[in-house]
């Protein structure tokens, strides 16, 4: 995995999952998730790209907070979502 300087990392910040039992929008609606992303400004969870609804990607664009984490037990990789990098 090659990873890229970005300047959206000024946008991290020591965040709390808010919703650390799932996605937070598809808990609401009871759809299901494939994994789960972490936004790295606000503590967003949501799910990824390979879920129905991609509501990571989604709070990501609506937010203005590109940087996530996964969210997923022993995975600790960041991904940008405005440059499609590992970050």
């Amino acid at each position: 995995m090659t990873l890229h300087a970005d300047p959206h990392l000024a946008l991290v910040r020591p965040v709390r999952p808010l919703t650390p039992e799932g996605c937070q929008e598809c808990l609401t609606t009871g759809s299901p998730w494939v994994h789960l992303r972490l936004c790295l400004t606000c503590g967003h969870v949501g799910c990824c790209d390979s879920s129905p609804n991609r509501h990571a990607r989604k709070h990501a664009a609506a937010e203005a907070h590109p940087v996530v984490q996964s969210f997923q037990p022993g995975e600790e990789w960041r991904w940008c979502y405005v440059h499609e990098a590992f970050v």
